[in-house]
């Protein structure tokens, strides 16, 4: 577990050198120093600060002024700040230094104990707060890892699908050419054939097998990628259940939007999306299935949409369906949109908005331009 880490700003090294000795004798964490608010700035920006102790009278800057400037800035807003003052004890004083966001106003000469026991309060809650949000990271991370198994489940079924076809063409070859060996019709130009059309059913298979392989790798690394791609691989990953359904897209796609991060991710998004719609088309026996998908660029965000026409959900579940283990479907385990939302969110630094249409549900997802 990480350490607590407090800053302590004072003009004065004295005070700093006093303050640093009690806090050391009493709790083991991190103490970071500064003698001017440019320096604690700079220490703020490029450590993980949890509390801040700062005098107010000093030059340049003052202490209100480096709160106020904390405070404006979204990173650094929310760590806390105990003002300590030998001169401003008045009460304009205490409600300025409350109304920028100051949990404590301590007065010199400082009261030791109760200095260390409010310290004791702060780091205490600080550890329970972190021991809750990593059980709420290791939550998230087994739901991601459920929908990834769930997903693969899915995957294998339609990988084993997408084999059969080429695997019972291929047999066909075979049974041709032992019945052509037989009757003696065999020639250069069948033999020619026979041999362009398998090495093309197994250059398919391998290429279906690898692509599969690929999408599973663990070890992808972020880079830059066409959104494009991801949406033909989520269609050619789909595309026995696309033709079963006989599903129509409607394509309007900003060919040249670039994305940073994981390719396979934003694929596996997109898979459980348009999964999502046919399964919809299927359960409601929807006569002319169709998906629309758009993306375009809007300010500094790439916006996808996706729609289709399966007639949409309760209202009341718009907000829920993006919830782990809520789903609208009989065998469903209310983890595929849940880890969509999560990987938009975390992966991408992306936001999800789901919505009914007059023709369905619509999907937009809002992805960070860097």
């Amino acid at each position: 577990m990480n350490k607590f880490s407090i800053l302590l700003l004072d003009d004065v090294p004295e005070n700093i050198y006093s303050l640093k000795l009690l806090i050391e004798e009493n709790f083991d964490i991190n103490i970071f120093t500064a003698l001017k608010a440019q320096e604690a700035i700079e220490i703020v920006m490029n450590n993980t600060i949890d509390l801040i102790l700062t005098d107010v009278q000093m030059p340049d800057i003052d202490g209100f002024q480096f709160a106020q400037y904390l405070k404006d800035i979204e990173s650094t807003k929310d760590i806390p700040v105990i003002f300590i003052t030998g001169i401003y004890e008045k009460d304009e004083y205490k409600n300025k230094g409350y109304n920028i966001g100051g949990i404590e106003y301590i007065t010199k000469p400082i009261d030791n104990k109760l200095l260390i026991s409010k310290l004791k309060i702060y780091i205490n809650i600080f550890n329970t707060i972190k021991t809750s949000n990593e059980k709420l990271h290791k939550t998230e991370d087994l739901l991601i890892h459920s929908a990834k198994m769930a997903s693969m489940g899915e995957m294998i079924g339609l990988i084993s699908h997408q084999l059969k076809q080429p695997l019972n063409v291929l047999s066909l070859y075979v049974e041709d050419i032992n019945l052509s060996y037989e009757y003696k019709e065999l020639n250069d130009i069948y033999m020619e054939d026979f041999y362009k059309n398998t090495k093309n059913q197994i250059e398919y298979m391998n290429k279906t097998i690898n692509g599969f392989l690929d999408f599973f790798n663990p070890n992808k690394k972020k880079e830059k990628f066409l959104i494009k791609n991801s949406i033909k691989q989520a269609q050619e990953i789909l595309k026995s259940k696309i033709d079963k359904l006989e599903v129509i897209f409607h394509l309007n796609v900003d060919d040249k939007l670039e994305q940073f991060g994981i390719e396979v991710e934003l694929t596996q998004v997109l898979i459980n999306i348009i999964n999502n719609s046919l399964d919809a088309f299927k359960e409601k026996n929807i006569n002319k299935p169709e998906i629309f998908i758009k993306l375009f660029k809007k300010d500094n965000k790439s916006i996808l949409v996706i729609e289709d026409n399966a007639l949409g959900i309760e209202n009341n579940q718009l907000e829920k369906i993006l919830e782990p283990y809520f789903t609208t479907k009989d065998s469903g385990t209310g983890i595929g949109l849940h880890m969509v939302k999560m990987i938009i969110k975390n992966s991408f630094d992306g936001e999800l908005k789901v919505l009914n249409t007059q023709r369905g549900l619509s999907f937009i997802i809002f992805l960070e331009n860097y």
